[in-house]
This record gives C-alpha cells, sequence and structure tokens, in this order.
C-alpha cells in the first residue's frame, strides 16, 4: 500500500507541466482537480518550508499550538528548556492525536487513549505496563524540522527539509530584527475559508493589478501603483506615484539614519526556498495600515523610536505573507483544505505590554485587514467559479503581474521537482 506522499499521478500532469507558458496562468485542473490537490499537498506542502505560527503564540514552556497540513497535525510547542519544537501530533502507540485544541498550555502531553505521556520536548515519560525488553527512548514523538526567523515558526515536513532555508533566514533577519516579534502579543486572529484553490489565493495575493478599483480601505495607505515600473504607470496614477517618490525618499533617510536595510530582495522563483523582502513606504500619514495612515496602537514595537518606517514587507513561498509596521505586524497563512477551499489566517501582533483599549482599539487595529481579506475571498472565489468553466483558457499576465508569473513558475519548478 502506497502513502499518501507516494501516490502515483497520472501522466496528465506531466503533459500539463510540459505545456504550461510561461507569461500566462495555469490551466484549469491545476485549480480543479482533486489529483493535483493531493500532489500539491504532497510535492509542496509535505516537502518546502511552511510558516506555521509565531514565538509570542508559544511564549512560555509548555504553550503549544497545533497546525492541519493535509493530512499531518503537528504541535509547535515550547519544550521546559525554553526551545521551541515541532512534533507529530501522533501516538506513538496506535497512533491516536495527542493534542486536540487549537493552542493550550500543558505540563506533560497525554493521549487521552491508552494515557501514554510525552514530556514537552516529545519524550516518552510513561507508557504503562509494557512488555520486558520495551525501550521508552525509542517511543518518542516523532520531530518535525524547525526554524525560528526573528520570532516566525517555520516548519518543514520532509525528512530531508531543503537546506537554503539558512541562507534565507539570513538574510531577512536584519530586517525583521527591529521590531523584535519575540516581544509581542496576539491582539486578533481571524480564520477565512476562502472558496477558491490555494494557488489562486496565492496568485491574487502577488499583485496589486486589482486593488485600485478591489480595495478602498487598503489604497488609502497602499500605494496601487505597486507593480508596476515607470514606463507602464497609466496617466492616472502619475500623481500617486509621485506622492510615492517622496514618501520612499523620506523613508529611506529615516532607514539610513537608524541602520535598517530596506532595499528589495526578490528571489521568487529558481530556488526552492523563495522570498522577497522589502521595506517601502506608505500613503498617508505612513505610520501604519490604518484608512488615514495613521498608527493604530500608541506603542511601538521593539526598541524602535519612530513610527513613521512604513511597511516591511516578506513573502514567503509557497504560503505567507507579512506587514510588520512600526507599531503593530499583520502575519498571513494560506494552508490548503480543498481543491476549491483555501484556510487563510490573519493575525494581528501588538507590543506585548500594550493594552486593548488604552494602546489600541481593536476595530481600528484590523479594520483594512477585514476588510481586505473578506474582499480578496470574494475575488478568489470568482475566480474559482471561472477556472471551472470550459470556456476558460489562460491569459496573458500584465507586466505589472511579474510576481503571480514567478509565483507559477516556482510551483512548476516544484512539482517537476517532486516528479522527477
Amino acid at each position: 500500500m502506497t502513502t499518501f506522499a507516494e501516490r502515483e499521478t497520472t501522466t496528465d500532469v506531466r503533459a500539463l507541466l510540459d505545456r504550461r507558458v510561461p507569461g500566462r496562468p495555469l490551466e484549469a485542473p491545476f485549480y480543479l482537480s482533486q489529483e493535483v490537490h493531493d500532489l500539491d499537498v504532497a510535492a509542496v506542502f509535505g516537502r518546502q518550508w511552511l510558516y506555521v505560527t509565531t514565538e509570542a503564540e508559544v511564549k512560555h514552556p509548555g504553550d503549544y499550538v497545533t497546525v492541519e497540513v493535509g493530512p499531518w497535525s503537528v504541535i509547535v510547542v515550547r519544550d521546559d528548556d525554553g526551545q521551541v519544537r515541532a512534533l507529530h501530533n501522533v501516538c506513538r502507540h496506535r497512533g491516536s492525536r495527542v493534542l486536540h485544541e487549537e493552542r493550550g498550555s500543558v505540563g506533560t502531553m497525554v493521549c487521552g487513549y491508552h494515557q501514554w505521556t510525552y514530556a514537552t520536548d516529545g519524550t516518552l515519560l510513561h507508557a504503562g505496563e509494557q512488555a520486558p525488553g520495551f525501550d521508552p527512548s525509542c517511543f518518542g514523538l516523532k520531530q518535525v524540522a524547525v526554524r525560528v526567523v526573528e520570532g516566525l515558526v517555520l516548519v518543514c515536513l520532509a525528512p530531508d527539509p531543503p537546506d537554503d532555508v539558512d541562507d534565507v533566514i539570513g538574510r531577512i533577519a536584519p530586517y525583521l530584527a527591529p521590531h523584535q516579534l519575540c516581544r509581542t502579543k496576539v491582539a486578533a486572529r481571524e480564520d477565512l475559508v476562502e472558496h477558491g484553490n490555494w494557488k489562486l489565493v496565492m496568485e491574487n495575493n502577488r499583485e496589486c493589478y486589482h486593488c485600485e478599483a478591489g480595495h478602498p480601505e487598503l489604497t488609502c495607505t497602499f500605494f496601487p501603483t505597486y507593480g508596476y515600473s515607470i514606463d507602464e504607470l497609466p496617466d492616472r496614477l502619475l500623481p500617486v506615484h509621485a506622492r510615492y517618490l517622496r514618501a520612499e525618499r523620506e523613508l529611506e533617510r529615516a532607514c539610513d539614519e537608524r541602520g535598517m536595510p530596506y532595499a528589495a530582495i526578490e528571489e521568487i522563483s529558481g530556488r526552492t526556498t523563495a522570498f522577497r523582502v522589502q521595506r517601502e513606504a506608505l500613503d498617508g500619514a505612513g505610520e501604519s495600515y490604518t484608512t488615514d495612515g495613521a498608527r493604530a496602537s500608541t506603542k511601538l514595537l521593539g526598541d524602535l523610536d519612530v513610527f513613521k518606517l512604513g511597511r516591511l514587507s516578506l513573502h514567503l513561498q509557497p504560503n505567507a505573507w507579512f506587514h510588520f509596521l512600526a507599531d503593530h505586524a499583520v502575519l498571513f497563512q494560506v494552508l490548503p483544505l480543498a481543491p476549491d477551499r483555501t484556510l487563510v489566517r490573519t493575525t494581528w501582533l501588538v507590543h506585548e505590554d500594550a493594552v486593548e483599549g488604552v494602546d489600541y482599539d481593536l476595530d481600528r487595529l484590523t479594520e483594512v485587514w477585514h476588510h481586505t481579506n473578506a474582499q480578496d475571498g470574494t475575488l478568489v472565489a470568482r475566480a474559482q467559479a471561472g477556472v471551472a468553466s470550459p470556456a476558460y483558457e489562460p491569459g496573458p499576465y500584465a507586466p505589472n503581474e511579474y510576481q503571480v508569473d514567478g509565483f507559477v513558475t516556482w510551483y512548476v519548478e516544484r512539482l517537476r521537482e517532486h516528479l522527477a
């Protein structure tokens, strides 16, 4: 009997990959087929580094979260020595789930089926009556590869994780460090099930071609010129671009004074652990993601000394994007549920000492992305309905959709690698 990850795929998928036209979206089966969905879970989510949570959510020994990735359930827990660990949520006795809640805190982890008991590092502590010669050290919870980068927790389910992650961590860490996510707390969390394939969710996020008409709250501060080169800008956006250039010059001066990196690093295809990071200016007051651009929290993150530091945006393929402001951070996680359903989890972090109702108003903090997520959910559902039509045919990407093309190219690379 083959395992989930070993299921054979038909030559049709290989043929679809072979005829993918660069600069155009994928063909319909990539968004509709259960077979392709299973392949995605095995080849992408089962092989790549995934963002799953933050240190702020496992701040103290015994704190844990559980994450469902396809057929896998993973426990992320801070052990008694303060180390963040990732463990398969599968009892080593007869396979029962050990922890059943999404998050909590434990002293030990006890399987409710036969009371096998594990330490927070996964070590088996108690297994009841066993036959002579039983060695508890052979039956600890299975470990999952984990990396922590400036407060973000990444895991990889593969037995041989991509080793370029350390290079990526080394390059993005200086951008993240000033925000000190280890000194934050969760202000809000929102789960949205979008009625579309996970790739449509990621593709939608990788362009702002739709932002001007689709996201009125977001474009109060997010310049809708994102992705355009100067020679591609429509005339109506030229005044916005001029405002963007002024804001960028001001931001760069502020970053240079503080020794904070801001230049774009963009490696979204052609490598296994693909990413993009850049600090860019915001419109309006330029401080935060609010409808006027002014701060949403009066508590600065980390040791930052000014609010007007734009947005530090990070994109990690295949499943996450982030915006780090001076006063809070917004983190997005994507997990596939079915060919036409995707979980999008949004988490807002504020300084660990910030008090709701005193230092920040929760509605103001979450307003922009609450609306934007709902709008994106509608757009993704419409795209899913469209690609299901026999009339669907992949059309050309616009020049400012180059990051979408990069994501799709990276995805094709991963499937080819897996099928090889």
